[in-house]
């Protein structure tokens, strides 16, 4: 039987990674940096694998260092785990934590699930509402964390995961190909409708509002009925989608990020002990069985049309 993988190499691994550097990282593990180059010789050796490539000044990850990692982050986590089930100083108490719906619908029954295994005696009180309204509930104490779109102008938060944001259509309809192009988008506060504006107008591209919701369920029902065109991240991309490129006539968007806010004051070992399990998560988050199909068939209607399959793009209400 091979023997098993080293977690300390395999926390200083995710570190280095984390990090961006291998002296930044020897910071973090409280580790010369010496002995953080030795620890990764010794998981090249274990794994058979060269994990890094010299690139410049800075060393960045192999294709089969990119492989290991999620591996890394999963044994990691199930070892966390394994020794807080275990743990007599248990955590207890409760959390209040926001989110916008469409996050809420895609991530967070793995997250609670997994959580709840962890740490059975928190109670977690959750509340879905646009991102703008969560930073406001937290900054007047009624939320402990939030979950939001990450917007350095208009709030600080810590980025946890980055994904496309899409211009979308229904895969029945035509409606993307109007000489207007209606929109079902957010509120005026929306981040997203104003990029959607701002890269419509900027492109010569015209278009009319005609759907606002906070919900993405509601939008996302005015896309799949063939009645507007929207930006969705991809986590909330659904079968029935077809993704829009610019052999569409629709620019392409800059990557979405997701970010995590913390009260000032909040209980803080909850709060780190949720938000650390909440990045590790979003960190590590695979496609469902629809999601894949989905994805897979929008990626063979743009690479009909000549189109990368991933196109860069933003991230929620």
């Amino acid at each position: 039987m091979p023997a098993p993988l080293d977690i300390d190499q395999l926390q200083t691994f995710i570190a280095i990674v984390d990090a961006g550097s291998f002296t930044r990282a020897a910071d973090k593990v409280f580790k010369t940096q010496s002995a953080v180059s030795m620890q990764m010789r010794r998981l090249e050796e274990r794994i058979g694998k060269a994990l890094f490539v010299k690139d410049g000044r800075t060393n960045r990850l192999t294709d089969e260092g990119e492989r290991l990692l999620g591996y890394a982050r999963r044994m990691i986590r199930l070892n966390n785990e394994t020794m807080a089930a275990f743990d007599d100083q248990k955590l207890e108490g409760s959390i209040r934590i926001g989110t916008p719906d469409d996050y809420a619908d895609r991530y967070m029954p793995g997250i609670i699930a997994r959580f709840a295994k962890t740490h059975p005696g928190v109670e977690l009180y959750i509340e879905c509402e646009p991102s703008v309204e969560l930073s406001a509930r937290l900054q007047r104490g009624e939320l402990d964390v939030a979950l939001v779109t990450h917007d350095p102008l208009e709030r600080s938060s810590e980025v946890v995961r980055t994904e496309p944001l899409y211009w979308v259509t229904s895969m029945n309809h035509t409606v993307h190909e109007d000489p207007v192009v209606p929109l079902a988008v957010g509120r005026t506060s929306c981040r997203w409708r104003h990029l959607a504006c701002a890269a419509l107008d900027a492109s010569g591209r015209e278009y009319q509002i005609l759907f606002t919701s906070w919900s993405a369920t509601v939008v996302a029902s005015a896309v799949l009925s063939g009645l507007a065109v929207s930006l969705l991240p991809e986590c909330a991309v659904r079968p029935g989608m077809r993704i829009l490129s610019q052999l569409d006539g629709f620019p392409a968007l800059a990557p979405a990020q997701i970010g995590l806010m913390r009260r000032p004051g909040a209980p803080k070992t909850l709060v780190d002990a949720l938000c650390g399990h909440i990045a590790a998560s979003l960190d590590n988050i695979t496609p469902s069985a629809d999601e894949e199909d989905g994805a897979a068939k929008a990626n063979g209607s743009r690479r009909e049309r000549g189109m990368r399959a991933d196109v860069p793009t933003l991230a929620a209400w």
